[in-house]
C-alpha cells in the first residue's frame, strides 16, 4: 500500500507541476494587458517607426496600404493589445507602424 501511495503522489504531483505554466500564462496576460502603458506616437521608437493612433493618419505614409491596422498585424497581441516591436507598451488597436505586416 505504501508504494501505491508514493505513486499516487508522484503521479499528481507531476500533474500538478505540469499545470502551472499554463496557469501563469493565463495569469500573466490578464496582468499584462492592464500593466502595459500606451505607447505615445512620441516615443523615439514609435517616431522612428512613423507610428500613428489612427492608422488613415497614415495614408501619404508610402508604405501604408488602406485596412492595415495594427490589431491585423503578425506582431499585435489581442490579449495584452501589446506589439513585438514596443514590448514595454500597448498600442491601439487601430493604429500603424511602417512595420506592419500580415498576419
Amino acid at each position: 500500500m505504501a508504494n501505491q501511495s508514493r505513486r499516487d503522489f508522484m503521479r499528481n504531483s507531476l500533474l500538478g507541476l505540469a499545470a502551472l505554466p499554463l496557469g501563469a500564462g493565463i495569469l500573466s496576460r490578464q496582468a499584462l494587458a492592464q500593466d502595459l502603458p500606451r505607447l505615445d506616437p512620441e516615443n523615439p521608437q514609435a517616431k522612428a517607426l512613423n507610428y500613428v493612433v489612427e492608422a488613415s493618419d497614415a495614408s501619404d505614409h508610402p508604405a501604408y496600404a488602406d485596412g492595415e491596422k495594427c490589431s491585423n498585424c503578425m506582431f499585435y497581441n489581442a490579449d495584452t493589445q501589446g506589439c513585438q516591436l514596443f514590448p514595454q507598451n500597448s498600442v491601439e488597436p487601430a493604429g500603424w507602424c511602417q512595420s506592419w505586416t500580415a498576419a
